[in-house]
């Protein structure tokens, strides 16, 4: 997977992009690239219950060779007791877990485990929550559209203003997503984002040309975070 990093080169590129796609609208377009959408430690708790479970499950199918490996260990010679095999289960069953929750520590392991409709979700309601903070109703004509990329989840959303979404529809941004995607897949993601302007742009162009009262609600600049 290509390592994304942005460069001050590459936000002149996308500021001088927004700069020119909006001279010839009403629209604004905002763009923010995040480390990622959320930490997913709630997917390492799902995976360590899962150990958990399934640790507990094979004891219960393997229980004569519990008891067994608790007499070897504990037992003295002595028949384990259903108490002891019991607490044996339980005992593997809480170091799974913990151990679990040990290797998925690391982010890009918890994300790399994440399902992909699980981290697609995420990405949009991070970007949606950006674009409310952000750019939403703060327009005159409420035609503002966020082009948002999530580093770590390898994923990009584009969200509109209310306006925006009156006459447009999602395959609307169907060429500038191509184009973020496509750059991005060869390591240019300042290259991605200016061109994902430039063809946002252009669909704003066409449905909100400038007008004498147009100007600049919100700044022509790349937000990281």
């Amino acid at each position: 997977m290509v390592t994304l990093s942005l460069q001050p080169e590459d936000h002149r590129k996308v500021s001088e992009a927004i700069a020119a796609a909006e001279a010839s609208s009403d629209g604004e377009i905002l763009t923010i690239v995040s480390a990622d959408s959320d930490s997913y430690h709630d997917v390492a708790l799902h995976w360590a219950v899962a150990v958990m479970i399934g640790v507990l499950a094979l004891s219960a199918w393997q229980a004569a060779g519990l008891a067994s490996l608790w007499e070897a260990l504990f037992g003295w010679g002595e028949t384990a007791s259903a108490g002891e095999v019991l607490f044996a289960a339980m005992v593997l069953a809480v170091l799974g877990f913990l151990l679990t929750l040990l290797v998925l520590k690391p982010q890009a392991i918890r994300v790399a485990l994440t399902p992909g409709a699980t981290k697609g979700r995420r990405v949009r309601r991070r970007a949606i929550a950006l674009f409310r903070a952000a750019a939403e109703s703060r327009t005159v004509g409420r035609t503002a559209v966020l082009i948002y990329l999530s580093l770590a989840e390898h994923r990009a959303e584009i969200v509109a203003d209310e306006a925006v979404t009156k006459v447009t529809t999602p395959e609307c941004w169907g060429d500038a997503m191509a184009e973020l995607i496509g750059e991005i897949k060869a390591g240019r993601p300042g290259d991605g984002l200016a061109l994902a302007v430039e063809e946002v742009g252009a669909v704003l162009t066409r449905h909100f040309p400038r007008t004498s009262e147009d100007f600049n609600e919100i700044p022509d600049k790349l937000i990281e975070l």
